[in-house]
């Protein structure tokens, strides 16, 4: 039997349109009998039987963490970006349900900024300029590299990136991805090697 994937764009229109406990079995010790001197005989105390594995006990771990925002933490190429969520308080934002596709600036792309754009952008007077930025990197849907098609996609900032996919990889706007399929309990990340800067910013 054939399975369908949902297509990309209404998995979009969704994402804009939305937002286990394991019982233990406590072990009876079997009760002692009292022997009688004559007969020599005693009841072997029956095995009890493994509690069953809760199937969903190890989804519902990883669901507990592993988000997007401590896999960016855990990765040291992702510290700048750490930082800048902060500064723009979107980490619970990107530790909710999502799901979320995050086209990550390394460390050396924030590098590669105009000189002092990252200290203006890190300063709390700039924080709506920089929320406008970071979701600008953020797509309302879990997008996996092979899912990943040409064209026009929108973004939370409310402004479309332009993917590219070719035969040497994919490519957002200017940017190149350089590691893909980072994926987390609610989403998925893409390192990108550039910035991605949306249309109306002001830096």
């Amino acid at each position: 039997m054939t399975t369908r994937k949902t297509p990309l764009s209404k998995r979009l229109l969704s994402g804009f349109l939305g937002v286990g406990a394991i019982v233990a079995l406590a072990a009876c010790a079997p009760e002692t009998a009292e022997v009688e001197p004559a007969p020599d005989t005693a009841e072997e105390p029956a095995m009890e039987e493994p509690a069953a594995e809760d199937p969903m006990a190890d989804e519902d771990a990883m669901a507990e963490g592993d988000t997007i925002v401590d896999i960016a933490a855990d990765n040291e190429d992702f510290s700048t970006l750490v930082e800048a969520i902060q500064a723009a308080g979107l980490e619970e934002v990107l530790a909710s349900d999502g799901p979320f596709t995050v086209f990550a600036p390394t460390n050396e792309a924030f590098e590669a900024l105009p000189e002092g754009a990252l200290e203006a952008l890190l300063e709390p007077e700039n924080q709506d300029v920089l929320v406008q930025v970071l979701t600008y990197h953020v797509v309302p849907a879990a997008v996996l590299s092979d899912e990943l098609e040409s064209g026009d996609v929108p973004t939370v900032e409310g402004s479309t990136v332009m993917i590219e996919v070719t035969d040497d990889g994919v490519m957002v706007n200017e940017a190149m991805v350089t590691e893909a399929d980072i994926e987390a309990s609610n989403g998925v990340l893409h390192a990108v090697d550039q910035v991605l800067l949306p249309p109306a910013a002001d830096l």
